[in-house]
């Protein structure tokens, strides 16, 4: 028998979702669709996300739960770092911050659609701040002359860090962010930055696409011990260091 997207209620268990890698293509973009309705409650995201599941919708639409296939990733050991980009954080007078404005970063990936719609409604955007408050959703700020230039902001679980959205208000702030949050996770023990699906703006950082269950089996191994962490974070601090993520071999 085929696979069948599940209709969630709020009051079904958290963790009521179908297993994906069962999942067939789903009408639209992206393929993947695993389960519609539900809430967007801690313990329902939490539990998708630990299983490769994560929401996206528009906001006349139902809470929509997506695992794609296939998975876009970034490893951080193979993060790719241009030239161009590491002469500017080492000239440009470039900062980065965690977790020093996550409302403020949430809002300006909020302002900066994308071209398949836009996901952070006020209901995602409550949802994300409580996730933050909770010690599970972190953000990582680019600053430039003391202004905010960009952010990027996701899910931490362990080993694994979700990317949801970034934005950048100047050029090279989402880069610089992004680049940040390498050099953070290299440190934290962080492995895998969870792209969820091809951007052409990725690929120049080392974009790899994954088959879902593979993604899966990765996910599975590296939220084993995840936990809440309101306590990670760090103050502005110059980017210049950064730099040294550029491996030699790089273009």
């Amino acid at each position: 028998m085929g696979f069948r997207v599940r209709l969630l209620a709020p009051e079904d268990p958290p963790d009521a979702f179908p297993d994906p890698r069962r999942a067939g293509i789903a009408l639209g973009y992206p393929d993947g669709l695993i389960a519609i309705g539900g809430d967007l409650s801690q313990a329902r995201l939490l539990a998708a996300y630990r299983r490769g599941i994560f929401p996206w919708y528009n906001d006349d639409q139902p809470i929509l739960w997506w695992s794609p296939e296939p998975r876009a990733i970034i490893r951080v050991a193979n993060f790719h770092m241009s030239r161009s980009l590491a002469r500017s954080l080492r000239r440009d007078g470039w900062e980065f911050s965690l977790n020093t404005a996550f409302e403020r970063v949430i809002d300006g990936c909020a302002a900066s659609r994308g071209t398949h719609g836009t996901w952070i409604t006020a209901e995602m955007r409550a949802a994300y701040v409580a996730l933050h408050h909770a010690g599970y959703a972190h953000s990582v700020e680019s600053w430039c002359d003391g202004v905010l230039a960009g952010g990027i902001y996701g899910i931490r679980l362990g080993r694994a860090f979700f990317g949801e959205s970034m934005f950048s208000a100047r050029s090279n702030g989402s880069k610089v962010a992004l680049s940040a949050l390498m050099g953070l996770s290299t440190a934290a023990g962080i492995e895998l930055l969870d792209a969820q699906l091809e951007s052409p703006h990725l690929q120049q950082f080392g974009l790899e696409l994954l088959p879902r269950a593979e993604f899966l089996c990765l996910v599975e191994r590296l939220t084993a011990t995840a936990t809440a962490l309101p306590d990670w974070r760090h103050g502005r601090t110059p980017a210049a260091p950064l730099a040294r993520l550029r491996q030699t071999d790089n273009g």
